[in-house]
């Protein structure tokens, strides 16, 4: 087999395993609490699964405080699954944003 052809494997071997291994992720649950007021479950896919806000935040006077813990919850799951996702690529290619 000649080093193009060999080449080639690889690369498809590796592509399988990215597919296979982003496929896993899109499943994955990250959850993230803040603060008491927000759970947030989000999905590797980046799909909010679930969000509880406990009543007492749900106050007229914590408006604009909930809206900044809802971002936070949201931004921080964000990041869970982007650093999981490059984490896979690093793992499967060597480096991150290959495929």
């Amino acid at each position: 087999m000649n080093q193009m052809q060999q080449m080639l494997m690889n690369a498809q071997r590796m592509q399988r395993e990215l597919q296979k291994a982003h496929a896993a992720l899109a499943e994955k649950e990250f959850k993230v609490s803040k603060n008491g007021m927000v759970d947030l479950v989000m999905l590797g896919d980046r799909t909010v699964k679930e969000l509880k806000i406990d009543k007492d935040a749900l106050d007229p006077e914590n408006g604009e405080m909930l809206a900044d813990t809802i971002a936070l919850a949201l931004n921080e799951a964000l990041e869970q699954i982007q650093d999981e996702y490059d984490a896979i690529e690093e793992r499967i290619t060597g480096k991150t944003g290959l495929f």
